[in-house]
Order: C-alpha cells, then sequence, then structure tokens
C-alpha cells in the first residue's frame, strides 16, 4: 500500500506538533492527506513553525500536563493515529538544569495514553530517547559498540536497566507504562528512540543549532562544551519523520526501534564542518568542561529498524548541515554577541 493510500483521510493527533520534530511530521501528513489535529501549549513550539500547514489543520492550545477526562475525549474523539511527541524537553543543557521539570513528562504520557485507549485509536507512537540506554555502555571514546533496543528492553521488567539522568529515566518509565496500556488494555502501540535529532525549526538548547548560533555570532574564541572529544549519531529530521510514519504502519505491540544513523561525529569534528560550511572559523576553540557534555560516545544500531520497518537514513551529515545552515541563517539575524541564555532555556525571547 502507497503511504498517500494508507494515510489518506485518516483522523490522526500529533501532540507537540507545533515543535521541531511535530512541525515537520504535520507537514509531511498533511502533504499524504491526512487530516491533521494538533494539540501544543508552545511552551517550545510555535505557530511559525507551522505556517506551510496551518490553513489545513485543526490546532488546539491546551497542556496536557493540567488537563481533564472531558478535554481529552473530545482532543482524542474518532482519531485514527496519534503520534505522541509532546514532552518537557530540550538539548543537554536544557534537561540538566531541569530534572524536576522533565519529570512531569511521566503525567503527560499518563494522560495521552489513557486518552488514546478510550478513545479506541488504532494505534499511537510513542517519541523516546537514547537517553533511555546506560551510560555505561556509552563511556567509551573511540567505542564502536552500537546500543541495541535490547539494552533497554522494557519488556524485560526482571532484567537490569539504566537510563541517563532523569530525563532518559522518565522516558524509560514512559515505555514501560505504555506497555502496561498494552498488556491491560490491548493499546496498538509503538516507540521511536531518537538520537541527536537535527534540522530546521529547532532551537538553540539542542547541540547543532547552538554551534551554528555560535558560528553565526562569530564566537571567538569559540566555545564548546566538555573537551570535545564526545562522540554523537546524528540523525536529520525528515528521517525521523520518515521512521515515525513507518512504526505507525507496522507495529503495534509496543517494540521500540531506534532511528539512528549508526554514524559517530565528534563535537569538534563537527562544529569545524559547520564553519567550514559557513565559511568563517574562530582563531582559537576554547573547551569548558564545566558544562554538561553527556555521554562520552553513543551511536544506534539500526538493524531492526531497517529489517523490521523498512527504514535506513538517506540525509548525509554533510548535506543535513547545510539544510539546517541555510535555513537558520535566512531566519536569524546576527546580534554580535552569544546570549549564555538562550543555550539553557528554550522559550527565552530574542529578537530575531
Amino acid at each position: 500500500m502507497s503511504l498517500e493510500s494508507k494515510w489518506k483521510e485518516q483522523n490522526v493527533l500529533v501532540t507537540g506538533g507545533a515543535s521541531f520534530i511535530g512541525s515537520h511530521l504535520v507537514d509531511k501528513l498533511v502533504s499524504l492527506g491526512s487530516k491533521v489535529t494538533v494539540v501544543d501549549d508552545l511552551s517550545s513550539g510555535t505557530l511559525k513553525n507551522l505556517s506551510q500547514s496551518k490553513e489545513k489543520i485543526n490546532f488546539i492550545k491546551h497542556d496536557l500536563e493540567y488537563t481533564t477526562k472531558e478535554d481529552l475525549k473530545q482532543m482524542f474523539k474518532e482519531k485514527d493515529y496519534v503520534f505522541h511527541l509532546a514532552a518537557v524537553h530540550g538539548g543537554r543543557g536544557f534537561i540538566t538544569t531541569h530534572p524536576a521539570d522533565v519529570c512531569s513528562n511521566a503525567s503527560i504520557d499518563h494522560h495521552v495514553f489513557q486518552a488514546c485507549t478510550e478513545a479506541n485509536v488504532q494505534n499511537v507512537s510513542f517519541a523516546s530517547t537514547a537517553c533511555v540506554y546506560p551510560t555505561e555502555l556509552q563511556e567509551k571514546i573511540g567505542s564502536d559498540y552500537k546500543l541495541k533496543e535490547s539494552d533497554s528492553n522494557p519488556k524485560n521488567l526482571d532484567g537490569y536497566m539504566s537510563a541517563d539522568i532523569e530525563y532518559g529515566w522518565g522516558k524509560l518509565n514512559s515505555e514501560i507504562q505504555l506497555l502496561s496500556f498494552v498488556k491491560q488494555y490491548g493499546l496498538k502501540a509503538n516507540v521511536l528512540r531518537f538520537v541527536t535529532a537535527y534540522g530546521p525549526r529547532e532551537n538553540e538548547t539542542h547541540a547543532i543549532i547552538a554551534w551554528i548560533y555560535k558560528a553565526l555570532e562569530k564566537m571567538d574564541p569559540y566555545v564548546i562544551w566538555g573537551d570535545g572529544n564526545q562522540e554523537r549519531d546524528f540523525t536529520y529530521v525528515s528521517d525521523i519523520v520518515d521512521g515515525c510514519i513507518l512504526a505507525a504502519q507496522k507495529i503495534t505491540d509496543g517494540t521500540p526501534f531506534n532511528l539512528g544513523t549508526g554514524r559517530r561525529y565528534t563535537v569538534t569534528d563537527v562544529v569545524k564542518m559547520i564553519c567550514k560550511v559557513m565559511g568563517w572559523s574562530p582563531s582559537k576553540f576554547e573547551f569548558d568542561t564545566t558544562k554538561p557534555a553527556g555521554a562520552l560516545s553513543r551511536a544506534l544500531d539500526n538493524t531492526e529498524a531497517k529489517n523490521v520497518l523498512g527504514w535506513e537514513p538517506k540525509v548525509s551529515l554533510e548535506d543535513g548541515l547545510r539544510k539546517t545552515i541555510d535555513w537558520y541563517t535566512k531566519m536569524h539575524n546576527p546580534k554580535g554577541s552569544v546570549n549564555q541564555d538562550l543555550l539553557l532555556e528554550h522559550n527565552t525571547k530574542v529578537p530575531s
């Protein structure tokens, strides 16, 4: 069945649909002919992100943490598919400095899973994260180990599980919570584990945009958090969206899938790639090891996504960086200095 025939006229709800990834997913679903409703409290997302599809969607401004059963009943009524991306989230600096805030995701997720169950949705897709994996598997620079879904298996409640700070533990707990609805009520569901997603519409609390922002402002010395040797797997947003749609079509038992490229790049190398694309380089790089740097070496094994979903990443890091830099430089006017608050707070208002 073609994508167009599968999704045409389907009633789809996207929570967090005005956010970075959510808005790209909304645009894709609209292009496939779906009837899309977006629920977002605009705490990090913006209506500007939805400008491409705003005339074709139903937008509801609503905080899913503070809600009522009646509100949920009306929002989720007669929805065929739900993509649940709403969360208190951000880059490493944000999630490190907002541990209590990110823990509130548990209540948001519970409300959504309960509403999906009561509305008898065909399938709910839950946006999870590579932070659900044990940090002890990510402590060696130069490692060639790729994190597998089985390294954090929410179906194996008798086994050992660990995760990366409060944000990762919260997402892992919500995966377990989702499976409890699958087991007890027969809810149809799937889970996608994202890793360092990037692209247009992302904010400066996330790594790639933060690095582009610093280069645009010609920060010199250019400050990199950590020692710069941290290794990451970067996934472009259109590849993330494709994986979400494929999982919604094929997976209903709550199984998690990694959406990553399986390739590692050091932070310093990516920063230098960005500077090269932008045609500028600082006279000096400085490394601030007092700032949160996260896991030392992280890459995802995408074998299951390839074999079961038929998914694999299409956008190379260099091409993705060019697309993202082109968007960011068109949307933002340099001020001549870096606003440090912008790197930690996604709702900091700075005029463009």
